[in-house]
């Protein structure tokens, strides 16, 4: 069975609406080395977009003006999901929508990490690092066996991630009420724990996309999983950077 805690890649990604089995098309069926282009693809854009307003920002605070960046914090956010959900429920639009996905993250992205930056600076090119740094070490995990994805493994992951989600979304209600979950985001020891905690559970996660991306290859999936598979990953590095981006802060915050 496959399984993951992304969203995008749920047990079902695979399978062809119609039938309810997998379209095995070997001529135009999903490859790794496919997928793994459009990933660098999706990459690049993310890149571009979050070097805009990145770039935004800096100009405006170096000629003394006001860097209003929150369109593109608003818009990226928003957008981006609404974007993804598109992509979960139509899969065969993915090679339209994930690009716009990453272009939208981009813009967040960058926006955030400019805010961040400027209250910490170094700070994202160390988040850069260790995201890229554990996206290898979990794919080289993965290919060695060291971490073997039982099922075991994988309902701990999902459990693990949905509670996560569910604790998020309990956080945000309670904001529109003024109220909060303090370790959520203050840089307490019980805070920077917990958001280590969530950053081993997003680095994990990767490590079922990528067997749910080779169990996707295995049984011919059909070309245009490539795009979705990849953004699918994306949203898995989105989150993860996002995550060590907030542990650095509370980190550095208390120095």
């Amino acid at each position: 069975m496959m399984r993951s805690g992304n969203p995008a890649l749920k047990e079902s990604t695979f399978l062809d609406l119609g039938s309810g089995t997998v379209v095995a098309n070997r001529d135009g069926a999903m490859t790794m080395n496919g997928t793994v282009n459009k990933t660098a693809m999706l990459l690049v854009v993310t890149l571009a977009a979050a070097l805009f307003t990145w770039n935004k920002f800096f100009v405006a605070i170096a000629s003394g003006t006001e860097a209003n960046l929150m369109p593109y914090v608003l818009g990226g956010a928003i957008g981006g999901f609404v974007v993804a959900m598109i992509t979960i429920f139509k899969k065969t639009w993915s090679p339209y929508t994930a690009p716009l996905y990453a272009l939208l993250e981009g813009l967040f992205i960058g926006a955030v990490s400019a805010m961040f930056e400027m209250r910490f600076p170094g700070i994202v090119i160390q988040a850069v690092g260790l995201t890229f740094g554990t996206l290898a070490a979990m794919l080289m995990a993965y290919r060695s066996g060291l971490i073997k994805v039982t099922e075991n493994f994988k309902l701990g992951v999902v459990a693990a991630t949905g509670g996560i989600a569910i604790l998020y979304l309990v956080s945000i209600v309670m904001g529109f009420f003024g109220k909060s979950i303090p370790f959520i985001h203050d840089s307490s020891w019980l805070g920077i724990a917990f958001s280590g905690f969530v950053v081993v559970i997003a680095a994990l996660n990767l490590v079922l996309d990528f067997d749910f991306i080779e169990n996707g290859v295995e049984q011919g999936a059909p070309k245009y999983m490539e795009w979705f598979a990849a953004f699918g990953l994306l949203v898995t590095l989105v989150w993860l950077y996002l995550e060590i981006l907030r542990l650095l802060s509370k980190l550095q915050s208390r120095n």
